[in-house]
C-alpha cells in the first residue's frame, strides 16, 4: 500500500463521493475510483458500499479508515521531525494528556523550553489514559500525561508534583451542593455518571465499599465537558477530579473520606526519538529535579 492511495481513500471516506474527492485531490474521477479499487484488490476485501450518488465504507473499509489514519499521522509526523532549520532545534512534540490540573505545570516546563527553542512546534491530543497509552504504543505520541491509577511499567516517567482529589460536579439546585464534603452513602440515592476506565472505577467501588452495588448508575464518559452538560440539566451527578474550569450552573463537592490520585508524564522506554523530543525529555526532567529541590 502507498501513502499516496491511503490519503486518496481517507478524504474518499471523508466526502462519501468519489467526484467530489476527485476534485479536492485535483485528479480525475476515473484515476480516483481505479485507485481504490486497485486498493480492494490488493487487500482482497470490498471497502465501499457504492450507491448512485454516494459511497459508504465497509466493515473492512472502517479498520482500513482506522489504520490509513494512524498511518498517514505517523508518516506525517514523522516529516516534521525531520525538517530542519539551519542553526535552530526544529520539529514537532506529540503529547497526550487527560483533563488534570498538572497540565498547568507540564504548560510551564513547556513554555520554558520554548523560550530557548522558538522553533519546535505542539501537537496535544486529549484523551483518556488508555486512548494516549494505545497512541504511545503506535509511535504517534511522543508522551502523555496520564491520570492515576495507570500502569507505567512500560515508560519512562515523571511524578506530577501536584496530587488531585475526586469529589463530585453536581447542580447548585442540589441539596447536596451545600454540603462542604459528600460521603458514599450520601451518593446512594441520585443517578451517577462516572468513568469509563476500568482501573479508575476499581478505585471508586474500594472507595464506597459496600455502597457500591446500590449505587444508580446514569452513565459514563470519558472526558469531562459533556457530562458536566448532563449534570447541568438535571441527568446525573458526575464523579470526577477537582478541575479549575468554571461550570456557572454546577459547584464541585469533595469526596469523604479523601480521595486522590497523582499524574505521571510518561515516555517509551528504549526508543529511538527526535532531537526535539531527547532534548524535551531532558528538559523536563531537570524541571521536576528543581521543582522537588525547592520542597526540600
Amino acid at each position: 500500500m502507498e501513502l499516496r492511495v491511503l490519503r486518496y481513500f481517507l478524504l474518499a471516506a471523508r466526502e462519501e463521493n468519489i467526484t467530489r474527492a476527485a476534485e479536492l485531490l485535483h485528479v480525475t474521477q476515473p484515476t480516483l475510483s481505479r485507485q481504490l479499487m486497485q486498493l480492494e484488490q490488493e487487500l482482497g476485501t470490498k471497502l465501499f458500499h457504492r450507491g448512485q450518488h454516494s459511497i459508504t465504507l465497509t466493515d473492512d473499509g472502517m479498520l482500513l479508515k482506522r489504520r490509513a489514519q494512524e498511518l498517514v499521522d505517523l508518516a506525517d509526523k514523522t516529516e516534521r521531525e525531520f525538517a530542519k532549520t539551519e542553526g535552530s532545534l526544529t520539529g514537532e512534540l506529540s503529547i497526550g494528556s487527560g483533563e488534570t490540573l498538572s497540565m498547568h505545570t507540564l504548560s510551564q516546563w513547556i513554555a520554558s523550553f520554548r523560550e530557548e527553542n522558538p522553533m519546535v512546534q505542539y501537537d496535544i491530543y486529549s484523551a483518556t489514559a488508555d486512548e494516549i497509552k494505545d497512541r504511545l504504543e503506535k509511535g504517534i505520541l511522543d508522551m502523555g500525561l496520564l491520570v492515576g491509577p495507570v500502569d507505567i511499567s512500560k515508560y519512562e516517567f515523571i511524578r506530577m508534583p501536584r496530587k488531585e482529589r475526586w469529589g463530585i460536579l453536581v447542580s447548585r439546585e442540589s441539596p447536596l451542593a451545600s454540603l462542604s464534603h459528600v460521603s458514599p452513602v450520601d451518593l446512594t440515592q441520585t443517578p451517577l455518571f462516572i468513568s469509563k476506565r476500568n482501573l479508575i472505577r476499581d478505585e471508586l467501588r474500594g472507595w464506597f465499599g459496600p455502597y457500591y452495588d446500590s449505587l444508580e448508575i446514569a452513565g459514563t464518559y470519558n472526558l469531562l465537558y459533556n457530562a458536566a452538560v448532563m449534570a447541568e440539566n438535571g441527568v446525573g451527578i458526575v464523579l470526577c477530579l477537582e478541575h479549575d474550569k468554571n461550570y456557572e450552573k454546577l459547584r464541585f463537592v469533595p469526596l469523604l473520606p479523601t480521595l486522590e490520585t497523582g499524574a505521571v508524564l510518561v515516555w517509551k522506554k528504549h526508543q529511538s526519538y527526535s532531537a526535539a523530543a531527547a532534548r524535551f525529555f531532558d528538559h523536563v526532567q531537570k524541571c521536576a529535579e528543581r521543582m522537588a529541590g525547592d520542597k526540600i
